[in-house]
């Protein structure tokens, strides 16, 4: 019989061990997780199993569907994105079609002749339709025409934004994203807007949207908890937050000081020196790191960081098309997907009113990763 030292065949053990040892956690609240290596986005292909997920056919965008949810892209380079019809806003005006309850909407901004006659035409059939909007926005022709058909539109009346872009249908689901809906938000910007069927989110947003209309508190006036912040639908990990009472910063910083292999971010606005610091500090432990920017933000708006991540040699780039580049999109080791109305800024933070969805799936990650490369090809330094 063969013989071994000791301290081979402790060597020989750790070998047969080390194979399974090798990815880290990344946290999402209290769920814990397990990341994926990431490479970069010119080369590689984020694990999904694609089969999950089924193709959402339109005339102007891209959109998937699964048990529990829609996901759309809006296409601003696509020719009959001149028409104004067939992109994301369609699916969403028939869902509200759909609607036999009520309808509460959030708006930051209203100009899409399709959600107007959408949520005039459940008005007139007894569907209970109420809507928040930012005074500052509220002046135009589609605002009046839900006035004029008996809607109720309470404005925020505050400094800082009513900067939200949500519905709640029937109290079952909700539709969000950083597409305001304009023409132009569904048209001419870059934009991702998301349809989650569930009642527990919905009660999340519903609460949300009672402390506007209901009790008239807005930005740092608001104090109710959202009710259920950490939710599961069909095994996938969503974290709600509503900003500025729910310290959503701080989730995000903790979201990039766990990553372990990749961040890819889309962000319309970046001023939130600490978020961008956390950012490089993952780039000096060797994560892959890319971004793209709006251009015009990065020209105009005082304390960008996009200087801060060129100087610190990150591959950032400059989307220079025609409309805005109006994503706020976290994505973090292919897996976990930050969304929302959260532009990247001290006022999302401190005060407008804004939400945020953290969701944790592959599948989902790996579609906001084919829309990260559609902008970046795009883009330049």
């Amino acid at each position: 019989m063969l013989s071994m030292p000791p301290a081979a065949l402790v060597l020989i053990s750790l070998s047969l061990l080390l194979p399974s040892c090798q990815v880290l956690p990344v946290h999402i609240r209290s769920t814990t997780v397990q990341a994926t290596p990431f490479a970069s986005p010119r080369v590689h292909t984020a694990p999904s199993d694609d089969n999950s997920l089924s193709d959402l056919p339109l005339q102007v965008g891209y959109g998937v569907s699964s048990s529990w949810f829609e996901l759309y892209f809006t296409d601003p380079v696509n020719p009959a994105a001149r028409q104004l019809t067939g992109g994301p806003d369609g699916p969403l005006a028939e869902a509200i079609d759909a609607a036999q309850l009520s309808v509460d909407a959030a708006l930051y901004s209203m100009s899409l002749y399709s959600i107007r006659q959408a949520l005039v035409h459940a008005r007139r059939r007894g569907v209970q339709v109420r809507v928040v909007m930012e005074s500052d926005n509220m002046d135009g022709s589609d605002p009046q025409a839900l006035k004029d058909a008996g809607v109720p539109i309470l404005g925020d009346r505050r400094e800082g934004l009513m900067h939200n872009k949500f519905l709640v249908i029937d109290r079952s689901e909700v539709w969000t994203g950083s597409m305001n809906m304009t023409k132009t938000g569904a048209y001419s910007d870059r934009n991702n807007i998301m349809r989650i069927r569930s009642t527990k989110v919905a009660a999340d947003y519903e609460a949300e949207f009672n402390e506007m209309f209901v009790d008239d508190k807005f930005g740092s006036d608001r104090a109710v908890a959202t009710p259920i912040p950490h939710i599961i639908i069909d095994g996938t990990p969503l974290d709600i937050y509503f900003s500025p009472d729910d310290h959503v910063q701080a989730a995000l910083l903790d979201l990039l000081n766990n990553a372990r292999s990749s961040i890819y971010f889309l962000s319309y606005s970046f001023t939130a020196d600490p978020l961008s610091k956390a950012i490089q500090q993952r780039a000096k432990a060797g994560l892959t790191v890319a971004g793209v920017m709006d251009a015009d933000q990065v020209r105009t708006n005082i304390g960008t960081e996009y200087d801060a991540f060129r100087m610190a040699g990150l591959d950032v780039r400059l989307d220079d098309e025609p409309g805005l580049m109006h994503h706020k999109v976290l994505i973090i080791d292919a897996q976990t997907v930050v969304m929302g109305s959260y532009n990247f800024t001290a006022s999302a933070e401190n005060n407008n009113d804004e939400n945020l969805v953290v969701i944790v799936s592959p599948e989902i990650a790996a579609q906001y990763m084919q829309e990260f490369r559609r902008v970046y090809a795009a883009a330049g330094p």
